[in-house]
């Protein structure tokens, strides 16, 4: 594959002076950076290491939730929003008080009700964001908090949400076990975040121009979660009856500016769209409480699977 494509494309974005390229060139140039601080800094992690700069995602979702044509872009996370509410109605049952992390827009509360959920708490990094909620059906309160930094109370609520916003945290293991702190006994986490091979279109042209013009790359997109990672790290947080399913949302833009061309022709499709491919991964963990399921002692069965293949077919009927 040719790297000349790419090469342009990078030449362009750094140079143009389009519309719109200073959004492009501030959303792939800024959004990475990497810190090192203290221990006793504010970092969720302890490691001293940071990927993401908070008070920069912080202005990011300020900026971004006052702009007048918000909805236009934020369709992503409308989808995800949805998705992480059909979840949440197949659960057979009623939750009393739920937490939504990373609101946005509220984008999961939209799409519930009070059948499902009684009373909602909403959070957001962003104080425009809390500001400019869209009004909904269910009794809520905003807190304005960081997904990092959870200011609740032990076995507080019986479901915590969030869709897309912990892909931005710097310590995952340390968000989940303050979602689980925050959890009463058998209180379900049902969220999403991108991961896997998300925006690989996009990552592998940039890469390929880099290394072409310098050498080698450096990040310009977010790191994303494996898959396989996931249950480890709710197992790790104390969550149980786990479950992790991925889905792929695949975005065609028609046009977007005239620097993205050269994207088209390592990636484009037919009719001149150019793909953006997301995967979607969603999770799903229990605190424990003694009412739930177990898993039966090893070695307690007593048919084997082996003896499935001798069992009969039914015999049809005959009139």
């Amino acid at each position: 594959m040719s790297c000349r494509p790419a090469r342009r494309l990078l030449q362009r974005l750094w140079s143009s002076t389009e519309p719109g390229a200073a959004a492009v060139r501030s959303c792939l140039g800024s959004r990475v950076q990497v810190q090192v601080r203290s221990r006793s800094s504010q970092s969720g992690s302890g490691s001293g290491v940071n990927v993401f700069d908070r008070q920069m995602k912080r202005r990011q979702r300020d900026w971004a939730s006052s702009l007048s044509n918000a909805t236009q872009f934020e369709y992503v996370r409308e989808e995800v929003g949805a998705r992480v509410a059909d979840r949440v109605y197949d659960v057979a049952r009623t939750f009393p008080l739920a937490l939504d992390l990373g609101c946005g827009r509220s984008f999961i509360a939209d799409h519930l009700t009070t059948d499902v959920v009684e009373q909602l708490y909403l959070t957001d990094v962003s104080s425009n964001c809390l500001s400019r909620l869209r009004d909904g059906g269910i009794p809520s309160r905003c807190v304005l908090a960081d997904e990092e930094f959870l200011p609740f109370k032990d076995d507080t609520f019986d479901l915590v949400l969030s869709g897309m916003s912990l892909h931005w945290v710097n310590d995952l293991p340390g968000a989940l076990r303050q979602v689980w702190r925050v959890l009463k006994p058998d209180g379900a986490f049902i969220a999403a975040l991108p991961g896997g091979d998300s925006l690989f279109e996009l990552r592998c042209s940039l890469q390929l121009a880099q290394t072409e013009r310098e050498g080698g790359f450096s990040p310009h997109v977010s790191p994303f979660t494996a898959v396989t990672d996931l249950g480890n790290l709710l197992g790790g947080a104390g969550f149980s009856l786990l479950t992790v399913d991925t889905d792929e949302l695949q975005v065609h833009y028609p046009g977007i500016m005239e620097l993205l061309s050269d994207l088209q022709e390592m990636y484009g499709n037919p009719d001149g769209s150019v793909p953006a491919t997301f995967d979607i991964l969603y999770m799903i963990g229990w605190k424990p409480h003694g009412s739930q399921a177990k898993p039966a002692k090893r070695g307690s069965a007593n048919v084997s699977f082996g003896d499935l293949s001798k069992i009969s077919p039914k015999p049809s009927e005959t009139s």
